[in-house]
Parts: C-alpha cells; sequence; structure tokens
C-alpha cells in the first residue's frame, strides 16, 4: 500500500485543482520560504481528520480556505482527497484496491467527510486509520510538532506515538468507548437507585393514607353539614347584635364631634390669647428696638460732647502756645527796630564826617595844584609824574578803605551768621521734635482708626451671628412645639389602645369575661393574639391566616379549659374556644423544597415570636400555613404541591387546603393583631419622640445660651466702637495742632536758612571784593613806585617842592583813606539797617499768622461751645423719650401678665375639655372597635364558609340544616374534629396516588436490575481490553526498543541508546524516558542533549518505529532542518534504506536529502499568494543523461 495521489482544491494557497501523484519511491517537495510547501503537509492531516486550528497554522478553521489575493477573489470552500494503494488489503473493512478519502469544508462552518465518495462521519475516517500509522495522531507525518513531543520535558506526552506504533490505538479507543458507556451507566443506576428510595418513601405513607382518606371521607361530609349551620346561626346572631351597636356608635360619634367642636373653639381662644401675646411682644420687641437706638443716639452724642470738650481743650492750648510764641516775636522785633536805628545813627554820623572830610579834601587838592603851578619848569614833568604817583597812593588808599570797609562788614556779617546758625540749628530741633510728635500722633491715629474699623467689623460679624442665633433659636422653640404636639397626640393614641388592650376590647364578650376572672380563674394564659408578636409587614398576612383563632384563649390543662366553660354556662356569657397546652399537638410542613420556591417569605410559625412554651399552640395554628409573597407566587406553589398546605399572602389573599380560595379587599385597623402591633410600634415611636423633644428642649435652651452670649458680645462690641471713635476724634484734633505747628517751624527755618544763605552770599562776594581790592592796591603801589622813581631823578633840585608836594600827598591819602573807610562803614550800616528792616518786616507777616492762628482757635473753641450745648439739648430730649419708652414697656408687660393668666385658665378648661374628649373617643373607639369586631367575626365566618367549603351566604342558606341547639351541634362538631383531627391530615388522592407511585417502583426497580447486569459486563470487557493492551504492549515496547538501539548506532556510527517505563507496574500509564550515548559522550537522557542531536535522536527513534511496524506512507516536514550537512546526508541515506517498505515524501530544502530523492515536485508562488507546482523525475533524468 502507498499514497498514490493528493488532489487539493482552494485549500490554503492552493486555489486551483492540483494533483500531486505519487510513486513508491522518495519524493521530495521543494520551494522557497513562503511558498506553500508546508501546506502539502497540512493538507494530508487535514483530509486524516486534524480538527485544530492552530495544529494546521492557522487561528481558526475558516483559514484553511483560499482567502483571495488583489487579482483573485476568496473561494467558497476547501476540499482535499487523498488516494491510496489498498492492493495489500491494510484497511480490512475495505475490499476496494483503491481507497479515496475526502473532506470538505465550507466558510459557512459545515464540513464533510466522504470515503470512496461515499459520506462518512469524522468518526469512520478516525478508526479507518487506527492502528495503522497513519491518522492525525499517527507517526506519518513527521514535522516539526512530532518532534517536538519526542523531545517534550514530559515523558507521558510521547506515549500517543509509541502506542500507535504498538498497535494498540483501537484497543484505547474501545477501552475509552466502554468506560464512558461505563460512567454513563453508573449515572443511570444511580438516578434509578435515588427515584426509587424517593419511591420507597412514599409507598408505605400512601398505603396509610388512603384508609385514613375513606373514613376522613364520611366525617368530612357530617362535618360540613353541622359546621355550616352553626355559622349561620352565629351570623344571624351577629348582625341582630351589630345593629344595636351601629346605633349607639352613631350617638358616641355625635357627642364626640360636639366636644372637638367645643375643644377647637377652646382651642382657637388660646391661639387668640398666644397671637396678642405675640403682638405685644412684637411691639414691645419694637420698643425696645427704639429705646435700644435712642440710646445708641444718648451715647453717641455723649461721646461727640467729650471729643468737642477735648477740642475745646486743645485749642486752648494751642492758643496759650501761640501767645507765647506772640511774646518771643515782639521780643526779637524790638532788638531788631533798635539795632536798625542803631544803624541809620550811625550812618548819620558817617555822613556828616564824609562832609567834613570832602570839603578838606577839596582845600588840599586846591593846595596841591597851586603847588604845582608854582614848580614849573622842568618840575611840571617831575610834578606831573607826582600826580599821577599820588594818584596811584591815592587810589591804592582808597582801596585799602574799601578793604577795611569790608573786613569790617565781614565782623558784622560773621556774627550775623552765627547766630542765625544757632536760630537756625534751635529752629530745626523744634520742627524734629515737633515732627516727631506728629507721626508719633499720626500712627497712633491711624491705630486707633483701624482699631475702630476693625470693631466696625466685629461688630458686622456679631450682628449676623445675632441673626444666626436668632432663626435659630427660634427654629428650636417651633421644634420643640411641634414634637410636644406630636408627642402629646402619641401619648394620647398610645393611651387609648393601651385602654382597649386592657379592657380586650375587640375580642368576644365570652374572652372579655373570661379573662377579667383571671384572678378566680385558674390556668389562664391569655388570648392567642396577645401571646405573640410578628413584624408590622406580616401582621395582615399572620391576623388572616389565624382568623377566629386570634380569640382561642390559652390554658395550662384541660381541666382548666373546662372551668372556663362552666364560668360561661354559668353566667350565659357566650362561648370560647380554649387551647390547653398539655392537649394540643404541634403540626409541621412534610412538603420538602418549599423553602426554595420563588415568593415564598416564610411558615407563618416562624415569622411570629412568643415563647417556648407555646410553641405547640403555634405550630398547631400556622405549622402548616406557608406566607407567600402574592397571589401568582401562591398559585404556583399550591399548584406544584396538589394544594397539600394553606398559602396567605402578604395582603391577605388565602389559597386553602384542597384548592379553594379566599380573598378581596381587606382593613388593616379591624383586627386586634394589628391594634397590638400597632401598639408595639407607637411605643417604639413614642420613646424616641420623647427622646427627640427632650433633645428639642436642650437645643432650645442651648439656642438661647448663645443668643444672650451673642447679645452680650455685641454690646461689648457696641461699647469698644465708642471708645474707639473717641479716641479717633481726640487725636484727629491733635493732628490739626501739629499740621499747624509744623507749617509755622518750617516756614521760620525757611527763613532762617534764606537769611543764612544770603549772609554767606554777601561773604562770598565780600572775599572776592577784598581780593580784587588787594590786587589793585598792589597795582597803584607799583604805579606810584615807577612814578616815584622817574619824578626823583629831577627833583633834586626841587627839594622843598616834593617835600611840601609829598606832605600834601600824604595828608589827601590819609584823607582819601578815611573817606574810603567812612564810605564802606556807611555801605555796610546801610546793608545791616536794611536786613534788620525786611527781619522786623517777616517777623511782622509771622505775627499776623500767629494773630489769625489765634483767632482761628478761639473761633473753633466758640464753635465746640455752641455745638456741646446743642447736644446737650439733643441729649435732655432723647432721654425723655427714652423714658417715655421705658413706661409703655411697663404697661406692655402688665397687659401680657394678664393675657397669660387668661390663657392659662383657658389652657385648664382645654385640659378639661380634652379630658372629656379622650374619655368620648375611647367610648367610640371601643363601639367603633366592637363593631369592626362585629364585622371581623362575620367576615371570618363567612371567609370560612367560602375558605372550607366555597359557599358564599345563599349557598351556604341552601345546605344549612335545622339544628336541635348550637351547644349540642358545637359538641358534635368538636367530636368530629377530634376524630379528624386524630386522622391526621387526609389526603383524598392517595389511593390513586398509592396504585400510581407503586406501579412506577415495580417498574424501575426491573430497570434497576437490568442496568446493574449492563454495568457487570462492560466492567468485564474494560477489564479484558486492559489485559490485551498491556500484553501487546510490553511486546512491541521491547520490540521498539531494540529497534531504536540498532538504528541509533546505524545512524550515529557507535555509541548506544535505549527506550526505558519509568513505572513497570503501570505500563499503559506511566512515561517513557529516552536515554542516548552518542559516540565518545556518556549516557544522558535526551532533555540534556544539544539541539542537534535531539533531532537526530528523535529521527533515529521514528526510523526505529517505521523499522518494526512500517507504515505505507510517511511525509517528513523539514525535520532534518537542525541538522549538519553530515548528518543530513547520514539522515537522507538511511531513510533510502527503508524506502522499500515505506513510501517517503519529504518536504524539505537541504541538498543532501534533495540527491537522494527520485522525483523532486517544486512549489512555487508565480501569482502572489497562490501556489504552483512543477515536477521533475529524477530517476528519468539519470537514464535520459545515463547518470547511475
Amino acid at each position: 500500500m502507498y499514497l498514490k495521489a493528493l488532489e487539493i482544491q482552494g485549500f490554503k494557497s492552493f486555489p486551483d485543482k492540483t494533483v500531486l501523484n505519487f510513486g513508491e519511491d522518495i519524493t521530495a517537495i521543494v520551494g522557497p520560504n513562503g511558498s506553500g510547501k508546508s501546506n502539502i503537509s497540512d493538507a494530508i492531516r487535514w483530509v486524516m481528520g486534524e480538527q485544530s486550528a492552530k495544529g494546521l497554522r492557522g487561528a481558526k478553521m475558516e483559514d484553511v480556505i483560499f482567502g483571495g489575493t488583489e487579482k483573485r477573489a476568496q473561494v467558497g470552500f476547501a476540499q482535499v482527497t487523498l488516494v491510496l494503494d489498498n492492493t495489500e488489503g491494510i484497511f480490512p473493512t475495505m475490499e476496494e484496491s483503491e481507497v479515496a478519502v475526502t473532506r470538505r469544508y465550507y466558510r459557512s462552518g459545515e464540513s464533510e467527510y466522504y470515503i470512496n465518495r461515499q459520506s462518512v462521519r469524522l468518526k469512520d475516517v478516525t478508526e479507518l486509520f487506527m492502528d495503522t500509522g497513519m491518522g492525525k495522531e499517527g507517526y506519518s507525518i513527521i514535522g516539526q510538532g512530532k518532534i517536538d513531543e519526542i523531545l517534550s520535558t514530559r515523558s507521558g506526552d510521547r506515549r500517543e506515538i509509541f502506542e500507535e506504533a504498538a498497535g494498540i490505538s483501537k484497543f484505547r479507543h474501545r477501552k475509552e468507548d466502554s468506560e464512558r458507556k461505563l460512567e454513563r451507566t453508573q449515572e443511570n443506576l444511580v438516578r434509578i437507585n435515588d427515584k426509587i428510595a424517593e419511591l420507597e418513601l412514599q409507598v408505605e405513607p400512601l398505603r396509610d393514607q388512603a384508609e385514613k382518606a375513606k373514613k376522613y371521607l364520611v366525617l368530612r361530609d357530617e362535618l360540613r353539614l353541622l359546621e355550616i349551620s352553626v355559622w349561620l346561626e352565629n351570623l344571624d346572631n351577629l348582625k341582630i347584635q351589630a345593629r344595636k351597636t351601629e346605633a349607639d356608635f352613631r350617638a358616641a360619634e355625635t357627642a364626640r364631634d360636639e366636644a372637638r367642636s367645643a375643644l377647637d373653639a377652646l382651642y382657637a381662644e388660646g391661639e387668640q390669647f398666644g397671637e396678642k401675646m405675640r403682638e405685644k411682644d412684637v411691639e414691645a420687641e419694637s420698643i425696645r428696638g427704639e429705646a435700644a437706638a435712642i440710646g445708641g443716639q444718648v451715647t453717641e452724642q455723649e461721646s461727640a460732647v467729650a471729643v468737642l470738650e477735648s477740642a475745646i481743650v486743645h485749642n486752648e492750648e494751642n492758643i496759650q502756645r501761640a501767645r507765647q510764641e506772640l511774646e518771643e516775636t515782639d521780643s526779637r522785633a524790638g532788638n531788631l527796630q533798635r539795632q536798625a536805628e542803631e544803624q541809620e545813627a550811625r550812618m548819620a554820623e558817617i555822613d556828616a564826617a564824609l562832609t567834613a572830610l570832602n570839603e578838606a579834601l577839596e582845600v588840599l587838592l586846591d593846595q596841591a595844584r597851586s603847588a604845582a603851578e608854582t614848580a614849573g619848569g622842568v618840575q611840571d614833568e617831575a610834578e606831573a609824574l607826582r600826580a599821577k604817583e599820588a594818584i596811584a597812593v591815592a587810589a591804592a588808599a582808597d582801596r585799602r578803605a574799601d578793604a577795611a570797609a569790608l573786613a569790617a562788614e565781614n565782623s558784622q556779617i560773621t556774627e550775623r551768621k552765627t547766630a542765625v546758625e544757632s536760630e537756625r540749628a534751635a529752629a530745626a530741633a523744634q520742627l524734629e521734635e515737633a515732627e516727631k510728635e506728629a507721626r508719633t500722633n499720626r500712627r497712633a491715629l491711624e491705630d486707633a482708626r483701624d482699631e475702630a474699623e476693625a470693631v466696625a467689623n466685629i461688630i458686622a460679624g456679631h450682628s449676623l451671628r445675632m441673626e444666626e442665633r436668632k432663626k435659630k433659636a427660634a427654629a428650636a422653640a417651633e421644634q420643640r412645639v411641634k414634637l410636644t404636639m406630636d408627642a402629646g397626640a402619641l401619648d394620647n393614641r398610645i393611651r387609648l389602645l393601651t385602654e382597649m388592650e386592657k379592657e380586650y376590647e375587640g375580642f368576644s364578650k365570652a374572652v372579655k369575661t373570661v379573662m377579667q376572672a383571671r384572678g378566680s380563674l385558674r390556668g389562664l394564659h391569655g388570648p392567642v393574639a396577645s401571646l405573640m408578636k410578628t413584624d408590622g409587614k406580616y401582621s395582615l398576612a399572620i391576623e388572616i391566616a389565624l382568623g377566629a383563632g386570634l380569640q382561642n384563649i390559652v390554658v395550662d390543662r384541660e381541666e382548666d379549659a373546662k372551668s372556663a366553660i362552666s364560668y360561661l354556662k354559668q353566667r350565659d356569657a357566650g362561648r370560647a374556644t380554649f387551647l390547653p397546652l398539655t392537649a394540643i399537638r404541634g403540626g409541621e410542613l412534610r412538603q420538602q423544597g418549599v423553602e426554595s420556591e420563588f415568593g415564598f417569605v416564610g411558615l407563618a410559625s416562624r415569622l411570629i415570636t412568643f415563647e417556648e412554651k407555646y410553641r405547640n399552640i403555634f405550630e398547631s395554628l400556622l405549622g402548616r400555613t406557608v406566607i407567600a409573597e402574592d397571589m401568582d407566587c401562591g398559585i404556583a406553589m399550591a399548584r406544584k404541591y396538589q394544594n397539600a398546605f394553606r398559602i396567605v399572602t402578604l395582603d391577605g389573599q388565602v389559597i386553602n387546603r384542597g384548592g379553594s380560595m379566599t380573598g378581596g379587599s381587606t382593613s388593616r385597623s379591624a383586627g386586634v393583631l394589628s391594634r397590638a402591633a400597632e401598639l408595639q410600634k407607637l411605643n417604639g415611636r413614642a420613646g424616641a419622640m420623647h427622646r427627640a423633644l427632650e433633645e428639642a428642649r436642650e437645643a432650645e435652651e442651648e439656642a438661647n445660651r448663645e443668643l444672650a452670649a451673642a447679645q452680650y458680645e455685641l454690646e461689648t462690641a457696641e461699647s469698644q466702637r465708642r471708645q474707639a471713635e473717641d479716641e479717633v476724634l481726640r487725636l484727629e484734633g491733635t493732628k490739626n495742632h501739629f499740621d499747624i505747628l509744623l507749617q509755622s517751624l518750617r516756614e521760620n527755618l525757611e527763613n532762617l536758612e534764606g537769611e543764612l544763605e544770603s549772609l554767606t552770599g554777601r561773604l562770598a562776594d565780600n572775599a572776592r571784593r577784598a581780593k580784587e581790592a588787594e590786587e589793585e592796591i598792589a597795582a597803584q603801589e607799583t604805579r606810584a613806585a615807577s612814578f616815584r622813581a622817574q619824578a626823583e631823578e629831577g627833583l633834586d633840585r626841587q627839594s622843598e617842592l616834593l617835600a611840601q608836594s609829598n606832605a600834601l600827598a600824604e595828608e589827601i591819602t590819609g584823607k582819601k583813606e578815611e573817606l574810603a573807610a567812612l564810605t564802606a562803614q556807611r555801605e555796610a550800616a546801610a546793608g545791616r539797617a536794611a536786613d534788620l528792616r525786611s527781619l522786623s518786616q517777616d517777623l511782622g507777616g509771622d505775627r499776623r499768622q500767629k494773630e489769625e492762628a489765634l483767632r482761628a482757635y478761639q473761633a473753633h473753641i466758640d464753635e465746640a461751645a455752641a455745638e456741646i450745648a446743642r447736644r446737650k439739648e439733643t441729649i435732655a430730649a432723647l432721654t425723655a423719650q427714652s423714658q417715655a419708652f421705658q413706661a409703655r414697656l411697663q404697661a406692655l408687660n402688665e397687659e401680657k401678665l394678664a393675657l397669660e393668666a387668661r390663657r392659662t385658665a383657658q389652657n385648664r378648661a382645654s385640659q378639661e375639655m380634652n379630658e372629656n374628649l379622650l374619655n368620648l373617643e375611647r367610648s367610640a373607639s371601643r363601639l367603633e372597635q366592637k363593631i369592626a369586631t362585629s364585622a371581623l367575626e362575620e367576615k371570618q365566618i363567612l371567609d370560612r364558609l367560602w375558605e372550607h367549603y366555597e359557599l358564599n351566604h345563599s349557598d351556604a342558606q341552601a345546605q344549612r340544616i335545622e339544628l336541635e341547639s348550637v351547644p349540642k351541634a358545637s359538641r358534635r362538631i368538636g367530636e368530629l374534629k377530634r376524630d379528624i383531627s386524630a386522622l391526621g391530615t387526609p389526603n383524598i388522592g392517595a389511593i390513586e396516588e398509592y396504585d400510581r407511585v407503586n406501579t412506577r417502583y415495580t417498574y424501575l426497580t426491573g430497570q434497576r436490575d437490568d442496568v446493574e447486569a449492563a454495568k457487570a459486563d462492560l466492567e468485564k470487557i474494560i477489564g479484558e481490553i486492559t489485559a490485551e493492551m498491556t500484553r501487546i504492549f510490553a511486546q512491541q515496547f521491547k520490540l521498539l526498543s531494540e529497534s531504536f538501539q540498532t538504528t541509533f548506532v546505524e545512524l550515529f556510527g557507535g555509541g548506544q541508546a535505549r527506550l526505558e517505563l519509568e513505572d513497570e507496574t503501570d505500563i499503559l500509564g506511566c512515561g517513557i524516558e529516552i536515554k542516548a550515548q552518542p559516540p565518545g559522550k556518556t549516557l544522558k537522557t535526551i532533555s540534556l542533549l544539544s539541539g542537534g542531536e535531539k533531532a537526530f535522536v528523535a529521527i533515529a527513534l521514528y526510523f526505529s518505529i517505521l523499522k518494526v511496524h512500517p507504515t505505507p506512507f510517511c511525509v517528513m516536514d523539514e525535520i532534518e532542518a537542525a541538522l549538519d550537512d553530515v548528518n543530513v546526508t547520514r539522515y537522507a541515506r538511511y531513510m533510502r534504506t527503508l524506502a522499500g517498505r515505506t513510501q517517503f515524501i519529504v518536504i524539505t530544502h537541504r541538498r543532501g536529502t534533495m540527491e537522494e530523492a527520485d522525483v523532486l515536485y517544486g512549489i512555487t508562488m508565480q501569482e502572489q499568494g497562490v501556489s504552483k507546482i512543477l515536477t521533475i523525475n529524477l530517476n528519468d533524468m539519470a537514464k535520459e543523461l545515463d547518470i547511475e
């Protein structure tokens, strides 16, 4: 057998139908990377049943269909056909000499398999290749994935290859199939046994129930007629009593409404008093506000008066200071005037001396001229020169006189400059001190203004806090009043309900009579309603579930019940039901799984709380009653459990045992249980309400304390603001004084500095003039010496004339010097007098300014005095107005006290009326409760008729029988109920159910026997298959190990290798270890070898398997890629040695492998994404070329 052909169409990169024909020799498939070589091995693996898209190098199975290119559209399906030669009969189930296996896959996900064009299942294809070495798990297709399995560190991964080689895959498949069948058989057996166990629990109880059911039917029919008749008799009596009670209730309502109207009138009158008192409070508050405003105005006026008085004091101080300064100015002006007069007198003396000197000088000059004229002749030139000398000397003398005058003037100026500098230093010190005091005052003023502003901000904050605390106090008071009213109303309701509980309002006359005799009757515990509690959301459902049972009385023993019944009979007080603790036994819900039903709320007996000693009582009454969310949930449960128990919904609808339903609207306030629940709830609320009221009172007190603290803080801040404003006014007055003083001091300093600057300038000018005079004196003296020298040459003869001339010249010079000195003194005196007059005038201007300041200070004092007088008049008027307000406040307080007294009297009357109203409301409530109880009892009777027998009133009348007496009928009813109760809960359908269950039980026990027999057969088959697999695998593994040792030595050229079972006691389950020792190395496990050695060992293993169990064909996909050229050649040549028994198809790109091939298929992509095949038969080519 061998692979004859492979047909590919639409598979991966082969969109067109492509046929590869193979011979029995070696075929090599070559081509560049990405050309589609490996798609050939993928196609073979896929057609043989590969289901993993990942194993086919794809993400999903649809990826095997040609997906199209830029030039080609995608195709709709992929198809591969494998044509195999079967002449040797390797497929024993196939008679044909040629077997064609086809697989087709559509984009829609549909997959088809064919064997010889006959449609088959994937299982058929898998079984066809099983134990042949072929197939997706066999060793006919060896790629890198198979090599990796051999090289895996988990030796167990290698088992599939060895099992396939050993030929036990089919056995393992049969074993696994049998084990799955055994598992399913075991599951069926468990289910059958569960059902049988369930039926065994039902058969015997159903037999007992069927027997009880027959007896129950007889008793039930009699009970039905008696109960209907007794209930209708009681219903007639209740209606008669109800009409009388309704008449009494209407009368009580009328009296209650009249009392309520009267109470409302009293409350309205009280509100009027309160409103008037509030009006008085508002008026008083308004007056207090106005009085406070007036008080503020008075304080403001007094502060202003204090500020004005302070300003007067400051102005008086300023006047005193200014007067002192005027006196100093006058004294200085007098000194200046006296000095100026002295200088003017000096000027007059100098003028007289100047006149005398000028006259004497004229005489001397006339004499000099006369002497000159007398000299004549030669002497003229000498005289001329002497004259010139004299003139030069005179000029020098004049300049000396000027210099002397300048020196005298400089002495006076220096003296004045020293005095001015001293005055300027004193004025600067005085100005500096004044400026320092002014700065201190200015800082104090700024601080005072900041303080005033800060206090104003604090006042604004306190005012805002004051308003907030007023609102808070008002809100707290309002909350306290509201809570007081709510608490009062709640307490009234609790008192009413408590009294109704004590009086057993809503209970029947018989219950009241018995409970009122609790002291004389022994063993009484109380009505059922008073012995239990439940959550408000369950109260309606529990009340409906209990019905009239709420009024059943619990007692200790039957004897206690008997005594109570006798007590009722003696007083003709009606009838009551008693529940002895020693006689009542609880009932349980027997149906399993009810708790897990949708809409199940709980068993009624578990939704209430009671003392443990009453457990039997409440389980008897409610133990088989289920509470459901709503009607839909209840109906679903009733259907599922065949109406085996009673169901009550949260809104009071009832599904009775047996299937009847009772429902409609229900008054939540009609029952005693609702009243007890309400009382419990109200007591809880009352505690919280009173705690809240106490908290509200504390909050109101705290708010009032905070309000008083805020008021105190605001008043304190107001006082601080007034003090700050007074300080600002005082400091502003001081600032004005310093402003005037500084201006005067600065002007005086400026004047002194101006005078000092003038004196300094004059000294500088005089120094310049003195220097010029000295220079001119030197020049004149030089000229005079020159003239003298020239004249002396020709004046020897005129000694007398010279002497005379010299004498005259000297005298003239003296006179001129004296004249120049006097002239300079006069000019200095004139300048000094002018300066003194100027200073005197300046002092006069300063005096006028001070006089004006004095007048301004006095005017300020007069204005302040007038303003003080005006403000004192305003203070007097405001004080009078404030006293009037105080008188009005006193009157308002008296009026408010009178209103308070009237309101107190009205409150007492309201309380008395309220007590009367409460009594009337209690009476009306008792009657209303009695009506409600009567209506409830009527409704309960009608409900019982419908609940028990599904009869309305008219239908029940039709079934009513005549009773000899109600007590006798009731006794018979009790006997019947006891008999029925003794029977337990009857199951009417128990007979039919018993027959059905018994038949089912018989059938299932027979089926169980059959399944157990099948299980034994399967276990036997599995044991036989396991034994056979163990025998075959052990035998074949030995052969494979020997073959591996031989093949390893042949491939490696030496060394040794072997296969080992990890656990020989578990041959079919243990891992397989591969150990190898290449030539020249130690023995190692395969995991310790190099990469190339590992690959070569794996190839050796596959060749050893092919030697023991050759497969018809073997596809090797680049398994030699990791080998070097030498080992590739060994690999190819060894493959040639096996080619006689196995057809090899190798996918390769190694030269050594290609050289051993007989046929080459070249894969190329002439068109992008589309693989094409080229065929070269190397044997034919060798023959043609005559190559051996």
